[in-house]
């Protein structure tokens, strides 16, 4: 990418940003209101990725870029910092952080001493950041990340100082032990909040089971969401439906035809 391609887009959206030629839209916009339009890009980013679709994933990079730009737009506007800064700032953390790569340091395998050396800077910068007076180590793990993503990241560090199940099958009698309590609750029929509570339980342990086998949730999860999308309009297409949109089938029809679909994917 040449410089002059990148100064043309910081051009545009200084352009589009222009009290009075701009866009009016884009005028309009905030730090706040454009943050759910840079969540929706990652996950556009991230489907694109699970359908290995190179093409597209190449014009989601563009629009996350494109929000990374529109922030440091605005962040100029007000004299914060500017794309630069956010670009410097980055190459900077990139070689602090990896020091076996850029500077004479003598590290072990990416399973021992650089990933020591990896969390032992992180953490050196977190004491160095503004919140340095919050000392835990589960200080700045953002509260906006997705619960599940947010699960994983509290369950890492808090491993990183020993607090952690030993082995798997310790956290698989975890996952048994919060699948009765909840099926007590259940038996019980007591409030929606004790239930709330016992499915959070069982859902945070089930992150921790992922972690502990080496297996992201997230992906793990969106692969599930696909699978299950895939068979179900696979399962639908043998009923018709009724003017509501229900389909024609009974429960145990559609669980046969359900059946069926998964039958002919285990073979193929």
């Amino acid at each position: 990418m040449s410089l002059h391609t990148i100064n043309k887009l910081l051009q545009i959206m200084a352009k589009l940003r222009d009290p009075v030629e701009g866009c009016p839209w884009d005028l309009k916009q905030t730090f706040e209101t454009i943050i759910p339009y840079m969540i929706e890009e990652v996950y556009e980013v991230a489907d694109a990725v699970d359908r290995a679709d190179r093409t597209t994933l190449k014009e989601e990079l563009g629009d996350l870029l494109f929000q990374v730009v529109f922030h440091s737009q605005m962040a100029s506007e007000i004299n914060a910092f500017n794309f630069s800064d956010v670009v410097t700032a980055i190459t900077d953390k990139m070689i602090r952080r990896h020091p076996h790569v850029f500077a004479d340091m003598q590290t072990q395998s990416i399973g021992g001493g650089e990933m020591n050396s990896w969390e032992d800077i992180k953490a050196a910068e977190r004491k160095n950041k503004a919140n340095a007076n919050d000392q835990s180590v589960l200080a700045d793990i953002p509260i906006a990340l997705p619960a599940l993503i947010r699960a994983e990241k509290l369950q890492k560090r808090a491993s990183g100082i020993g607090f952690d199940w030993p082995n798997t099958e310790r956290v698989m009698e975890k996952v048994r032990e919060e699948v009765d309590e909840v099926e007590a609750e259940l038996v019980n029929g007591l409030s929606q909040d004790r239930l709330k509570d016992e499915i959070g339980d069982l859902m945070f342990v089930c992150v921790n089971l992922a972690r502990k086998i080496g297996i992201d949730p997230e992906t793990a999860l969106r692969a599930a969401n696909a699978k299950f999308e895939k068979r179900f309009r696979l399962m639908e297409t043998d009923f018709s439906r009724d003017a509501n949109g229900y389909l024609s089938g009974d429960l145990e029809e559609m669980e046969a035809a359900w059946q069926l679909v998964k039958q002919k994917e285990l073979k193929n």
